[in-house]
């Protein structure tokens, strides 16, 4: 079995037989403390980096000081939980509150309401505070007039009440018609001794001068955010239209109704909302408006997070105070982006810097790029943490908010999660030099042990194993059987010839054994094959059914088992006749990623994955710890782990020593990777006390820290593709729910948006970057290899989870030596054979192509979302492409593969070996060391 790449955390380990050896293995007292000073001293420097990034990406502003008051704020009075939607209203003793701290800042407030809040009039005359009060126009006709007739009686019997506006950009929103307008105009004029007007956008009141005509003063919205216009230029755009209105209405008094800026939202074009926005905005028209005569009302005096029900996010703010009635800058000193920061900054260091000075003293040994690498990822990943853990106390969450937060929180932790364990194992291996458990071919003993050697079979291709049997016979080792066990066979045609090729052998040295039905699937058949051999055997050694070993393959190998402690000496899997098919080539290429990687991370801390063919096993460390598990799909990687927890040593030789065939097509690679991962899973179940809380056996000496890292980190990847399905379920929920109804969905915040698509572009980049460094190929051979990897996900994901509900597992045989495709379109054949995949992709697409219809223009939140939901669809999209291709290059080999070869004339080629074509180095395992 095959497993993702991991890593892990463990003292220096003893070397074994053949392994390269550290000079200088006994640490004195002094170089232990010495390595503990650089270690922090290390971090220390990590952190103070963190701290100057958080300091470079806050700079301070100084936009223009304001010492005096301001001359007008629109308010309302509704407290961080109020909302006149719900008839949620403040008490009396809140808005008392409210007026006490606003007088210190303004003689002038605009309200917008006028019989929801009778007692505000007397509330702010108390304090000295003149109002411009409002009556809110809207389609409810008795509404309309309770409003009218509050905000006359207010008029008349508080004298503070110095202006009235009827009615709030109704005409802009269709709420009522122009001469509707006119009319309750006409009639509040009529009743009051006060000036009367409506507050419209400028370029309604140009639009309807007749306004104009029936009202005392115009009171004009600028709102430059709202038209997309750049904070930057916004003041200069404010003053032109300011400008414009009057030369259109000379002699007419014009008081800005609203003028402002959000503090934080959705960006609208070109205009940004966010804290430096707002206050440079503010503080350069305050600063404009000094020198001016104008009447105006800042936009607003307090947030309302209410108005996210109606205006969006953004709409909730717009104030100069928060929800809980703080300022949120200052008016003459300078501001900031984010003024909790170095709080921030502060906490993610302390949090980071155990974990770096632990890394930095354990590897000691690494290059100093890979420490500051890893260093960097780890304060970079608890930066990310704080950063958002920090965002819902900023920001005014809705029920919908935090329901979207339990889909993303957790994808975005487990991302961190999955980029940490990448991570190191890319600074592992990419910086050459790190590695120090290192295996070669090891001198042949003087006693040669007797090695048995079983092969497996189940309705296989007869002459690709008695290939195999030949291959076999062909090895140069003076003591050694075969046992052939053919279990579960029904067709006479496929084991009979292999039978009665085996009857022509030395009958002493090669058996043949046919089982019509044996239960246990492989792992049956080969404690059947241990209870046939023969008891002198000092090993075991398994090989599949269509691998050719190399003569040397245990003569260089079984020298290992001189060290007792050894059980397990496990060379890599290869392929061979995969040059001539693209698809092939491909699938040759993701595998070998493994064993050029992540091999070699897991055999530096004995924690190599055992995968059954080519494996040399101690015979007496098999029997005494329960042989093959019957229970297991991959009974070989649960077989290594048993005896790793029976304190038994591994090794890992990156010698090619057999090569195998790939599987035929796309399906039967997918359906083996699924059984790897449902395999996995029953292995996580069966030893969780083991691997997660270290749980021993009595005389057991267990699993050290590395071990179970690297097991259970090693099946992070296979967990990222599970919660990449349910991610994309919830994903097409949650954009079915904007597209069908925007008052309950909206879309997630942007700042949760961005670290997804960050993290996912950072992952994306390691696997490439050290399959370049690590796997001889050519680019060509890297993409391929990514793009196969990538349609996995789907299969990995269902096997994942029927691994964790338990169910019953069906050994698969992976069909291999296929004789080519099936006749009709290929395209089609591709689909039928990835339906669930192409049923996910169409979904998708489906959903970004929703999203592109209600999209607004220059909408950067919607973007996001349908590049989030584009970034789903990518594993699909792969699944039916490399579908496609296997089926093409089963039926047209050379159409794709001259198309690759021309390709790779376009792209630089690496380090090849002689199973390339395009050779470039010579290979040599030496080359990882």
């Amino acid at each position: 079995m095959k497993n993702d790449h991991s890593h892990g955390f463990v003292a220096d380990i003893p070397l074994g037989k053949g392994a390269s050896s550290p000079a200088g293995t006994q640490v004195n007292a002094s170089e232990k403390s010495k390595r503990w000073w650089h270690a922090i001293g290390f971090g220390l420097a990590i952190t103070l980096t963190n701290l100057l990034l958080w300091w470079f990406t806050n700079p301070s502003v100084l936009p223009p000081a304001h010492g005096g008051i301001i001359g007008g704020l629109a308010y309302n009075a509704y407290q961080r939980w109020d909302s006149p939607l719900e008839r949620r209203y403040p008490s009396a003793l809140d808005i008392a509150s409210d007026m006490a701290k606003l007088s210190k800042v303004t003689r002038q407030l605009r309200t917008y309401g006028a019989s929801e809040l009778p007692n505000l009039p007397a509330l702010a005359e108390a304090y000295g505070i003149k109002l411009t009060m409002g009556a809110w126009l809207d389609t409810r006709l008795d509404n309309n007039q309770r409003e009218i007739s509050a905000l006359v009686k207010a008029a008349r019997q508080h004298r503070n009440v110095e202006r009235l506006i009827v009615g709030n950009e109704a005409v802009l929103h269709g709420l009522v018609t122009p001469e509707a307008l006119i009319d309750y105009l006409n009639e509040v004029r009529a009743s009051v001794s006060v000036p009367v007007s409506t507050a419209e956008p400028w370029h309604v009141w140009l639009r309807y001068p007749e306004l104009a005509d029936n009202v005392d003063f115009i009171a004009v919205h600028l709102l430059p955010y709202w038209e997309g216009v750049p904070h930057d230029v916004a003041v200069d755009y404010s003053v032109m239209r300011l400008e414009q209105l009057k030369r259109r209405f000379p002699g007419k008094r014009i008081v800005i109704g609203e003028i402002g800026w959000p503090s934080q939202g959705d960006r609208y074009e070109g205009a940004t909302a966010g804290p430096v926005e707002q206050a440079t905005f503010i503080r350069e028209f305050l600063s404009r408006a000094s020198g001016q005569n104008w009447e105006y009302f800042l936009m607003e005096a307090i947030d309302q997070p209410w108005k996210r029900a109606t205006e969006g996010r953004v709409g909730a703010y717009w104030g100069i105070m928060d929800a809980d009635r703080n300022f949120k800058f200052d008016l003459r000193q300078s501001v900031v982006a984010d003024p909790a920061w170095p709080i921030k900054a502060l906490i993610a260091a302390v949090i980071a810097l155990l974990p770096i000075v632990a890394f930095a003293r354990r590897f000691a040994h690494w290059r100093l790029a890979s420490r500051v690498f890893m260093g960097a990822l780890i304060q970079g990943s608890v930066s990310m943490v704080v950063w958002m853990v920090a965002i819902p106390f900023e920001l005014y969450m809705r029920p919908a908010d935090w329901l979207s937060l339990v889909v993303l929180v957790p994808s975005v932790s487990l991302m961190v999660t999955l980029l940490l364990v990448h991570g190191l194992e890319f600074a592992e291996l990419y910086w050459q030099g790190n590695l120090r458990r290192t295996f070669g071919a090891a001198p042949m003993p003087a006693r040669a042990p007797r090695v048995s050697i079983h092969l497996a079979c189940c309705n296989e291709q007869p002459d690709m194993v008695i290939a195999t049997i030949d291959s076999l016979r062909a090895l140069d080792y003076p003591d050694f059987e075969v046992l052939v066990i053919d279990n579960n066979t029904r067709d006479p045609a496929l084991w009979e010839p292999v039978r009665d090729y085996m009857a022509t052998l030395d009958g002493s040295r090669f058996r043949f054994f046919h089982l019509p039905s044996w239960p246990g699937f492989k792992a049956g058949a080969l404690n059947f094959a241990l209870d046939q051999t023969d008891p002198a055997a000092d090993l075991i050694a398994v090989v599949d059914a269509d691998y050719l070993v190399e003569p040397n393959w245990l003569r260089d190998l079984v020298g290992h088992f001189d060290a007792p402690d050894v059980a397990v000496v496990q060379s890599p899997q290869a392929n061979r006749q995969w040059s001539g098919s693209a698809w092939r080539r491909m699938m040759n290429f993701e595998y070998d990623g493994f064993f050029r990687i992540g091999m070699h991370h897991r055999n530096e801390r004995d924690a190599i994955i055992q995968h059954g063919t080519m494996a040399i096993i101690r015979a007496s460390a098999l029997r005494e710890h329960g042989c093959w598990s019957t229970w297991c799909i991959c009974e070989d990687s649960e077989l290594g782990l048993r005896l790793m927890r029976a304190g038994h040593r591994t090794i890992y030789v990156d010698q090619v020593m057999g090569r195998g065939l790939t599987p035929d097509g796309f399906a039967a690679f997918r359906r083996q990777r699924r059984r790897w991962a449902l395999g996995a899973m029953q292995i996580l179940r069966a030893h969780a006390s083991a691997l997660f809380f270290g749980r021993r056996e009595p005389g057991e000496p267990g699993l050290n820290r590395a071990q179970r890292f690297h097991f259970v980190a090693g099946w992070v990847g296979w967990f990222g593709d599970a919660m990449h399905l349910v991610f994309t379920f919830a994903a097409m929920f949650w954009t079915i729910g904007i597209i069908s109804a925007q008052h309950i969905f909206s879309l997630p915040i942007m700042l949760y948006m961005i670290p997804v698509l960050l993290l996912f572009v950072c992952k994306a980049l390691l696997g490439p970057l050290l399959y370049m460094r690590r796997v001889p190929g050519s680019l060509a051979d890297i993409l391929g290899a990514a793009l196969a990897g990538m349609a996995l996900s789907h299969g990995i994901a269902v096997g994942v989870f029927a691994g964790l509900s338990g169910r019953r597992a069906v050994f698969e045989i992976t069909a291999k030596a296929g004789r080519g495709g099936r006749k009709g379109s290929a395209l089609l054949a591709a689909l039928r054979e990835t339906r669930e995949e192409a049923g996910m992709l169409i979904a998708l697409l489906l959903c970004i192509a929703g999203m592109s219809i209600i999209r607004l223009n220059g909408h950067v939140e919607s973007a996001l979302w349908m590049a989030i939901l584009a970034l789903q669809s990518l594993p699909y999209l792969a699944a039916v492409l490399c579908a496609w291709i296997a089926q093409v290059s089963a039926r047209e080999p050379g159409k794709v593969r001259n198309g690759l070869s021309r390709l790779r004339t376009l792209m630089p080629v690496r380090a090849g070996d002689q199973r390339s074509p395009w050779p470039a180095l010579t290979w040599r395992s030496s080359n990882l060391r």
